[in-house]
C-alpha cells in the first residue's frame, strides 16, 4: 500500500513529489499523459509572479508571495534557467493610474519591491511601449523559468529519491476502503492512504469520483504567439492594468532563452483537451497587444501555441481535504498565478498530510540534481574540454538551439528521461528554434530510436499514437 499517491504530474504534482520525497513515505505520481508537465504546466506565460496581484485575505495572495520567494533558490537546488526580467504593469489614463495605486499598496502590504516610473522613464528602458501609456508600476524582481522544465527537474529528483511515475495511467475510479483508498486505472490498481487529487483541469472529474464539487470546472483557453529570438521587443514583461474581466490581459514576455511569447486570450471551452490555435483567438492577441506595445513584430512569429487553464467557478485556490472524503486533497483551480505559487501549494499540502500521517525524513534523500550540460552557455575552452571527453558533444543536431547529440542522449538516460520527441524538446531543446525541428527532428528520432532500443517507427511525438513514421524506408 501507498501512503500518498499524487493524481496528476504538471508544476503542482511535480513539485509535491520532489517535495515529499525527502521523506520516507511510498509515493506513487500517476499522469494520464505519455509525459510530465503536458497540460497547463506546458503552456503558460512562464512568469513568477511576485504576488501583487491577488486580492487581499485569499489563499491566491498568501501562497502566491510565499512560492514566488522560493523559486530562485529551488531553480538553483535543481539547476533550472531562472532570469530576472521586472514586469511593467503599464497604465493608460489616470483610471488605470489610480489601479496601479491599488497594486502598489497590495505589494507595501505584502513586502514586494517596486518602483512607479513616469512615461518617460518607462519609455528610455522599453522604446517599444505604445503612445496609450502614461505611467508603469515597475515589479522588478519578477522572473521568468521554463515550466515544464523545473516539472521534470523535480520529478527526476522525486524518483531518484524513491518516488514511482506512472504515465500513461489515468484515474478510471476511486473507491473508499477500510484502510484508505482505491484507485483504479488500466495500468492496475493502486491502494493508498491518502490521495492528492492535482489532476489540472480533470480535477473536477476525479473531484467527482469521491464527492459532489461544490464549484464547477470552467477550463478557458490561452494563445499565444512565439516570436523569434533575435526579434527581441521587449525587455521586461509587459501588463496591461489587470482586470476583472480579462485578467492579466495580453502580454508580452521575454523568455529564459531569448524568445518572446505574446498572448494570452482568454476563452471558456467545454473540452478540457482542446489546445488547439484559432483565427479568432490569435486575432484578439493581435488586436489588444497594440493597446500597451506598438510595433511588435508578429511577422517574426515561429510559431503558435495555445494551453487550457484549470479555471473553475471558484475565485480563490481550493488547497483542502475534501469533506466527507477523509484523505482526500484537493489542489483545485490553481490558475495564474499557480505556477508562482506552486512550491507553497506544496507546502500546504504537506501540512495537511502531516497532521495525520507520520513522515519521517530520510536520511539518504537528495534534493539537488546533477548539473545538466548547456553547451550554449559554455565558454569555448569549456567545450573543447568537454568534446574531448565525449565527442557526442562536438555533434551539433539542433543549429537553432545549439544542442548536440550528447546532450540529447543526457535528457533520454536521465531518470524519468525524455521518451518522446516532444520529451526531448522539453528537456534540452532541439525543435524551440527557428527551424520548429525542420532541420533536427529525424535526427532526434534517430538518436531516440537507438537509445531506447525500438524502431525509428516506434518513436512518438507526443502521446502513446503520435508515430512520426509510417513507413521502413530509411530516415
Amino acid at each position: 500500500m501507498y501512503d500518498v499517491v499524487i493524481i496528476g504530474a504538471g508544476i503542482t504534482g511535480t513539485m509535491l513529489s520532489w517535495k515529499l520525497s525527502r521523506s520516507r513515505l511510498k509515493i506513487a505520481v500517476l499522469e494520464k499523459e505519455n509525459d510530465v508537465a503536458e497540460g497547463a504546466t506546458m503552456a503558460n506565460s512562464a512568469a513568477i509572479h511576485v504576488g501583487y496581484d491577488p486580492e487581499d485575505g485569499t489563499l491566491k495572495a498568501e501562497l502566491n508571495v510565499k512560492g514566488a520567494q522560493q523559486y530562485e533558490s529551488i531553480c538553483e537546488m535543481l539547476h533550472c534557467g531562472y532570469k530576472t526580467v521586472g514586469a511593467f504593469i503599464a497604465a493608460c489614463g489616470a483610471e488605470e493610474e489610480a489601479h496601479l495605486d491599488v497594486l502598489a499598496a497590495r505589494a507595501d502590504a505584502r513586502g514586494i519591491p517596486y518602483r512607479f516610473l513616469s512615461r518617460d522613464e518607462a519609455l528610455a528602458e522599453e522604446p517599444s511601449l505604445s503612445d496609450n501609456v502614461t505611467k508603469v508600476l515597475d515589479f522588478y524582481t519578477t522572473a521568468v523559468v521554463y515550466p515544464w522544465e523545473v516539472a521534470a527537474a523535480c520529478m527526476e529528483v522525486a524518483c531518484t529519491n524513491g518516488v514511482e511515475l506512472h504515465l500513461n495511467t489515468p484515474c478510471q475510479s476511486i473507491e473508499k476502503t477500510p484502510k484508505g483508498w482505491l484507485i483504479r486505472t488500466p495500468a492496475g490498481d493502486f491502494e493508498t492512504k491518502y490521495i492528492v487529487n492535482a489532476a489540472g483541469v480533470h480535477a473536477a472529474q476525479i473531484h467527482a469520483m469521491v464527492a459532489e464539487p461544490e464549484w464547477q470546472a470552467t477550463p478557458r483557453k490561452g494563445e499565444y504567439y512565439v516570436l523569434d529570438e533575435d526579434a527581441k521587443p521587449v525587455r521586461h514583461i509587459i501588463f496591461p492594468v489587470p482586470s476583472k474581466e480579462k485578467g492579466k490581459g495580453v502580454l508580452a514576455v521575454p523568455t529564459v532563452f531569448g524568445n518572446t511569447l505574446i498572448g494570452p486570450n482568454s476563452d471558456f471551452q467545454e473540452d478540457p483537451d482542446d489546445n488547439g490555435t484559432s483565427e479568432a483567438g490569435l486575432a484578439y492577441v493581435r488586436a489588444n497587444i497594440g493597446k500597451t506595445l506598438k510595433n511588435i513584430p508578429l511577422n517574426r512569429s515561429i510559431r503558435t501555441f495555445a494551453g487550457v487553464r484549470p479555471t473553475t467557478t471558484s475565485p480563490d485556490f481550493i488547497v483542502e481535504e475534501v469533506s466527507g472524503a477523509p484523505h482526500f486533497i484537493d489542489a483545485v483551480s490553481i490558475e495564474s498565478p499557480g505556477l508562482a505559487s506552486a512550491p507553497a501549494v506544496a507546502d500546504r499540502i504537506i501540512s495537511i498530510l502531516a497532521e495525520t500521517l507520520d513522515m519521517p525524513e530520510n536520511p539518504d534523500a537528495v534534493m539537488t540534481r546533477k548539473a545538466p550540460v548547456i553547451l550554449k552557455l559554455m565558454t569555448p575552452e569549456e567545450r573543447s574540454r568537454l568534446i574531448a571527453e565525449n565527442p557526442a558533444y562536438g555533434k551539433m543536431i539542433c543549429r537553432c538551439m545549439q544542442v548536440s547529440e550528447g546532450e540529447i542522449v543526457d535528457a533520454i538516460r536521465r531518470p524519468c528521461g525524455a521518451r518522446t520527441v516532444k520529451g526531448v524538446k522539453k528537456r534540452v531543446g532541439p525543435g524551440f528554434g527557428r527551424c520548429q525541428g525542420g532541420f533536427c527532428e529525424p535526427k532526434v528520432v534517430q538518436i531516440l530510436a537507438r537509445e531506447l532500443g525500438i524502431s525509428p517507427l516506434e518513436v512518438v511525438y507526443d502521446s502513446e499514437k503520435s508515430n512520426i513514421l509510417q513507413s521502413e524506408n530509411r530516415i
